[in-house]
């Protein structure tokens, strides 16, 4: 999955962050709270704080123990809530921890670590959007052109 970034979902104003299915059409919108969304808004931002935030804290203490962030994965949907697993590598070990989807993703995007969901996550809740090349769109715009006529857009304002 490739993470496009964090978007406001209007009317109700609440967070959401966008996965996107690599290679594929679907969208994995996934509800987060504000503070999440804060955090990795400035991750993909590149923002530097003069004291670690909580993610960069924890991306921080792992290096320090050794370790890295091999991946995150969304692994479940239920009763609308998203779950997810940190997976880290050691020298000798790979180790799941469960954790929300939102503070999983905001340390991926602090690690450049890999995001994958799983497929039937990305079958209950994915959403498919069809996006238009630029060719596409040039090509309805000179159509539209073609066909347009200065009585389409009715008689000039009278002064």
């Amino acid at each position: 999955m490739d993470l496009v970034g964090v978007r406001i979902e209007l009317p109700s104003n609440q967070p959401i962050v966008l996965l996107r299915e690599r290679g594929g059409t679907r969208y994995l919108p996934i509800w987060i709270g504000a503070i999440e969304a804060t955090a990795i808004a400035y991750a993909l931002e590149g923002v530097e704080h003069q004291r670690p935030l909580t993610h960069d804290l924890f991306r921080d203490s792992v290096i320090a123990l050794g370790s890295a962030v091999e991946r995150v994965v969304v692994t479940e949907l239920r009763d609308n809530v998203f779950f997810a697993d940190l997976v880290f590598r050691t020298k000798t070990d790979e180790i799941h921890v469960s954790a929300r989807p939102s503070d999983a993703i905001a340390l991926a995007a602090r690690t450049e670590a890999p995001l994958f969901a799983d497929a039937q996550v990305l079958e209950d809740a994915g959403i498919e959007i069809e996006e238009e090349s630029e060719e596409d769109e040039i090509e309805a715009f000179r159509e539209f052109l073609d066909d347009v006529s200065p009585t389409d857009f009715g008689a000039p304002p009278t002064s």
